[in-house]
């Protein structure tokens, strides 16, 4: 059973630093691409960011290049999210997600498989 636990939201100043962490269990193959989306009240999920498995290859939307960075702890399971400048409108509750065999460019909601809870992250002063 594939499980993905989620962790490091809150609630930070404008131009402050936040990391998620997603750890994830239960995947039988290595051909994964893991990624995190975000959906704020009363607009659409939208993909953020993606890492290969395999390759460590990765994807950023426009909006958070250079202010995000993805990356993953193969020994730990791990993939990580840093925030860093937060911005007003990175408000939102993150998810990770896992699809299998993806190009990390990928970031449609409906091609991934499976999905972590959800944590808020609130960037207000």
């Amino acid at each position: 059973q594939v499980q993905l636990v989620e962790s490091g939201g809150g609630l930070v100043q404008p131009g402050g630093s936040l990391r998620l962490s997603c750890t994830v269990s239960g995947l039988d193959a290595e051909n994964y691409v893991g990624g995190w989306f975000r959906q704020a009240p009363g607009k659409e999920r939208e993909g953020v960011s993606a890492i290969d498995f395999i390759d460590d290859s990765t994807y950023y939307t426009n909006s958070v290049k250079g202010r995000f960075t993805i990356s993953r702890d193969k020994a730990k399971n791990t993939m990580y999210l840093q925030m860093n400048n937060l911005k007003p409108e990175d408000t939102a509750v993150y998810y990770c997600a896992t699809a299998r065999g993806l190009y990390v460019s990928t970031m449609i909601p409906g091609a991934y498989d499976y999905w972590g809870q959800g944590t808020q992250v609130t960037v207000s002063s």
